[in-house]
């Protein structure tokens, strides 16, 4: 099996040898991982140890994660639901269109309302309901299910469809921004490389050409080569991005963003958050409940002359930036407006990039209030919105 696993890593383009492939084999032959260790060996022991054995360049990881998912198919499967709502009450076999009056009619639940609703449906449902507006179903007006349409509901198993759902009850999985993207244009580029501030520092490898021909000149025409330190883009950039949901319609933008960003910038450091930044976020959406990293952790940790990036559409509920528990996937203690204020005091230098047209924004609430606690410095993802916010970052 591992023989084949082997060459499922060489397919996807990943550098592994042989040598790497017989580290691997020879670890679990020692039992670094196995069913003697004091505890069952698990997918992500494995996982660890083929990642540290085989993967000599964190630049690989995301390829890495891709081939190891696509050859288990599902080995691991997370989930923190302690309900089981049989998968019957939400297969959709039915599709309504309702008119703008009837949308106009559909109450919408409070946050408290929708919560205590939800618990009492879950206690009192014994079977499958379809079109209606009450039950945990599909294709009606009930704030529970999906296929159907309401203002404000959670849904439950299947696609989203109107983008309204204030909580999503699935474990989903999200993929990692690939910063190996070929740039379509480079005009991108060019917008960052306003950011730019050089300074010279490290050895002294580089000529310096006037101070030479001064210095020859001053010896009577005896050569006398002078070097300085190379000059550096010193800007350090903290960019945090949203990913999953509805950002998987522009996948394409943000990817190019982040190969032009990782491409003119040697100080950079990244992370990724779900719709709004709570009190985690993550480098790798594959191991995102895993592999935590503390907001608190990161705000300590780079200093103030960071610049701070939010790259999101910023299309949410409004919960999930004022509401603690708002967030779709699991119940935040504090709301994020609360998190996203610590990190613009923290970094004085920031800006908001959103891909989503600027023509939108006005129609969506929660664009509004991520506006307001980004004190305007919203801008979009076009080459005009990006010579604003680096402007807006430069000064």
């Amino acid at each position: 099996m591992l023989i084949d696993f082997f060459y499922a890593l060489r397919a996807a383009k990943l550098p592994v040898s042989v040598k790497e492939f017989l580290t691997l084999l020879e670890a679990l032959r020692a039992n670094v991982v196995g069913p003697n260790q004091p505890d069952a060996c698990s997918i992500d022991d494995f996982y660890y140890l083929a990642r540290a054995t085989l993967v000599k360049d964190e630049k690989n990881y995301d390829k890495f994660d891709r081939a190891f998912a696509a050859y288990f198919k599902g080995v691991e499967l997370l989930t923190d639901f302690t309900k089981e709502i049989p998968a019957d009450w939400l297969r959709k076999v039915l599709e309504r269109e309702l008119s703008d009056e009837e949308k106009a009619a559909i109450r919408k639940m409070g946050w408290d309302e929708l919560m205590n609703t939800l618990r009492k449906r879950l206690e009192e449902q014994k079977e499958r309901h379809a079109g209606g507006s009450k039950w945990i179903g599909t294709g009606g007006t009930s704030p529970f299910g999906h296929g159907g349409y309401n203002p404000r509901g959670i849904r439950i198993g299947g696609p989203g469809k109107n983008r309204s759902a204030v909580k999503v009850w699935e474990q989903r999985a999200y993929r990692d921004y690939d910063d190996t993207q070929e740039l379509g244009t480079r005009n991108i580029k060019i917008a960052l490389r306003r950011l730019r501030r050089f300074a010279r520092e490290g050895g002294e490898l580089e000529l310096d050409l006037p101070d030479t021909i001064r210095s020859t000149a001053a010896n009577a025409g005896w050569l006398d080569i002078k070097m300085v330190p190379e000059r550096r883009n010193n800007v350090k950039v903290l960019l945090l991005m949203d990913v999953g949901g509805t950002m998987d319609d522009h996948i394409k933008s943000v990817e190019e963003l982040f190969s032009a960003v990782k491409a003119e910038l040697k100080h950079l450091e990244f992370f990724y958050f779900h719709n709004c930044v709570y009190d985690f976020m993550w480098k790798n959406n594959r191991r995102r409940f895993s592999e935590k990293f503390p907001t608190w952790d990161i705000i300590r940790k780079y200093n103030k002359d960071y610049k701070l990036i939010f790259v999101g559409d910023a299309t949410m509920s409004p919960y999930e930036i004022v509401q603690p528990g708002g967030s779709v996937e699991y119940n935040n203690e504090e709301p994020g407006a609360e998190w996203l204020q610590r990190l613009t005091s923290t970094f004085p230098k920031f800006a908001w990039i959103n891909p989503e047209p600027r023509g939108v924004w006005e129609y969506r609430q929660s664009t509004a209030i991520i506006r307001q606690l980004m004190s305007d410095r919203m801008y979009p993802l076009t080459l005009k919105g990006l010579e604003q916010a680096m402007r807006t970052l430069s000064k």
